[in-house]
């Protein structure tokens, strides 16, 4: 039933001005476990997030491509969370939450941009982890200063207009059958539910943009990453193909996760909402907990740039050099890194 004190009339249409988002439904106690929880995993999110950029930042031996590229992954999941859980806290903190029209497109426009960034960025970094492992001669004469910095920048303009040209035909629909949204967020699929107008032509348009920004990138992965796995078998040695594999590892099990969760949310018909809004809290707060310790569980050099911050914090801002002033390649190997303290060249 509408709440019509959210409603106006206009042209003797009921009006939606604002939404009523529902949330998971339960009794107190479970909103407070719940909302407890949600906000340990949003501090811990943010903590993880900006220590990996921190570490990126400062310390010397993280200043190669692939931890620029885990640092802007650490900057948009950030984004993600901060646009997605304080809402998802004032809805579980009351029985609802009510968000204004201008306040939900809002929402919707950041959450449809951080998504389609990550898609594109993790492309971009199967792409690095493909010149790492199979064309190691080309890798530093690529993979510059200016082209990863030039690579994020695009991508993420690129995300923000694609954003944009959705938000843009979903602030355009009407909204006069309900202003109850029962989901967590802001999302496509309960905004068409609840439109009264046709939305045809939204649903193509938005499949013909996700070809682009998702189904496009993700197979460029998967042919990526079988070019890795042929190279890697190349390798004759036992030890050799390990230290091969482990580089690029934390972003097989990224990408997993991500497409994984993103297919199983728009493309495997789900009956119930309870089974939606379970999908949606796992990439929307759950992902970007998750990110920043599968890489520092999985690399070695950022475990011990942790380890020297906490430890010794004189010492943080180290330097992966040998004696002769280059960065050491056989330390690199060593540590199971094969190409990532490459120098990014200015």
């Amino acid at each position: 039933m509408c709440s019509f004190s959210y409603l106006k009339q206009e042209t003797n249409l009921t009006v939606v001005t604002e939404f009523i988002l529902l949330g998971f439904q339960g009794g107190r106690a479970f909103r407070i476990v719940f909302f407890c929880l949600l906000l340990v995993i949003y501090c811990v999110t943010l903590l993880g997030n900006l220590l990996i950029m921190a570490l990126v930042f400062y310390t010397n031996n993280l200043q190669s491509p692939m931890y620029f590229f885990i640092s802007q992954l650490s900057m948009n999941d950030i984004l993600l969370t901060t646009d997605i859980v304080p809402n998802m806290l004032y809805i579980h903190s009351n029985d609802n939450g009510t968000i204004t029209f201008s306040g939900c497109i809002t929402q919707f426009y950041f959450f449809t941009a951080s998504e389609i960034y990550e898609s594109l960025l993790l492309t971009v970094m199967s792409y690095d982890r493909y010149l790492a492992i199979c064309k190691p001669l080309h890798y530093s004469s690529i993979m510059t200063r200016n082209h990863c910095v030039a690579s994020s920048f695009l991508t993420w303009i690129y995300s923000f207009s694609v954003s944009l040209i959705d938000t843009i035909t979903i602030s355009q629909l009407s909204f006069c059958k309900s202003n109850l949204i029962d989901h967590l967020l802001c999302d496509l699929a309960p905004l068409l539910e609840i439109s009264c107008s046709d939305t045809s032509i939204v649903r193509v348009e938005v499949f013909a943009l996700s070809v682009n920004v998702i189904i496009l990138p993700c197979l460029l992965i998967i042919v990526s990453y079988l070019f890795i796995l042929g190279t890697i078998l190349r390798i004759q040695s036992v030890s050799g193909r390990q230290k091969a594999f482990s580089t690029c590892s934390s972003q097989l099990m990224v990408v997993a996760i991500f497409y994984g969760t993103m297919f199983g949310v728009y493309s495997v018909p789900v009956k119930t909402q309870s089974m939606s809004k379970t999908l949606a809290l796992f990439y929307t707060v759950i992902t970007p907990l998750l990110n920043p310790s599968i890489y520092s569980l999985s690399n070695r050099n950022i475990k011990v740039a942790v380890k020297k911050l906490f430890s010794n914090k004189s010492g943080m801002f180290y330097t992966g050099l040998c004696n002769s002033g280059c960065p050491c390649f056989l330390d690199a190997m060593h540590s199971g890194d094969l190409r990532p303290v490459l120098p990014i060249h200015r």
